[in-house]
């Protein structure tokens, strides 16, 4: 038998002894659960009352450090520009890289290019922020605490803003009126209007496609926000699920034994790859939108 077999046998052999451990410990009756809520884990308490609609809570707060550090990382970089660069310096200019040539260049001419990348690259990395962030566990959930030396400190918890639907409608709709802006400044609005149907189309066909198109362009605020959210949303739940959230509801308590591994592995798969990739797709959807919104259509 080989070395890998051995070692995927010992482990298996391990998690099962794991989970029979927990049933003769834990027992498996069911537990009625009357506390645990999986959406009070998604809920925002005010933390600070100001006028209007300007109160702080989790969302702000994580919007705010994300913010910090996009700003921050970069300034912080650019000041310390070596000749030869150290690991940090190459990490980011691998980042630099993949923002201007893929996302950037990759989708709009070198003029256009120039113009918008200081936006597109801030965009990715806000969100990439938000949601990298979003994994770490802090001291954020107000509605769940525990006591430190006699003080009330709010429970740890894994939250990102970009599980708010609000926040990427936010940023979509920035990008929407952004190349919309771009397409009609380069063409007029008429120009820009005729631009979506495709040359030689005429006819009721034409007024058709241009219903299409012209109602393409608003489906594009939902598929921009809701890709992002349902993503980050879903993979958060999961987490939660598999990390001994389901045990608790189904008030089974072996079952935590027997998901943990499982919800281990699915928070290394959403850091490593889902956060990233998120990022990386919503700027290169917006990319392309404002490439396309100045392109002659043929």
């Amino acid at each position: 038998m080989s070395t890998r077999r051995k070692i995927f046998f010992g482990v298996f052999a391990f998690y099962i002894f794991a989970i029979v451990l927990a049933i003769v410990i834990f027992g498996a009756t069911r537990q009625d659960n009357e506390e645990f809520q999986p959406q009070n884990e998604f809920q925002l308490d005010t933390w600070i009352n100001l006028p209007g609609p300007f109160d702080i809570n989790r969302a702000v707060f994580y919007l705010l450090v994300a913010a910090a550090l996009t700003v921050g990382t970069m300034i912080w970089i650019a000041r310390r520009m070596q000749q030869r660069p150290n690991r940090v310096q190459t990490a980011v200019e691998a980042l630099y890289s993949l923002m201007r040539d893929n996302i950037t260049r990759g989708n709009m001419d070198d003029a256009m290019a120039r113009k918008w990348f200081p936006f597109l690259g801030a965009l990715f990395l806000f969100i990439w922020f938000n949601n990298l962030i979003g994994y770490i566990p802090l001291p954020t959930n107000t509605h769940e605490k525990f006591s430190v030396f006699g003080v009330e400190v709010p429970q740890f918890a894994i939250y990102a803003a970009t599980a708010n639907v609000s926040v990427p409608l936010v940023l979509a709709l920035v990008v929407f009126v952004s190349y919309n802006v771009e397409g009609i400044r380069d063409k007029g609005v008429r120009g820009y209007l005729r631009s979506l149907v495709p040359s030689g189309v005429k006819g009721f066909m034409a007024g058709f496609i241009f219903v299409l198109e012209f109602l393409s362009n608003f489906m594009r605020l939902i598929s921009l926000s809701v890709r992002l959210f349902a993503n980050i949303l879903a993979g958060h739940l999961i987490i939660l699920f598999m990390s001994g959230g389901l045990a608790v509801l189904l008030g089974l308590e072996f079952l935590g034994v027997l998901t943990l591994p499982f919800g281990v592995i699915l928070f290394l798969f959403e850091v490593g790859l889902v956060a990233t990739l998120q990022a990386f797709i919503f700027a290169t959807l917006s990319a392309i939108y404002l490439g396309g919104a100045v392109a002659e259509h043929h």
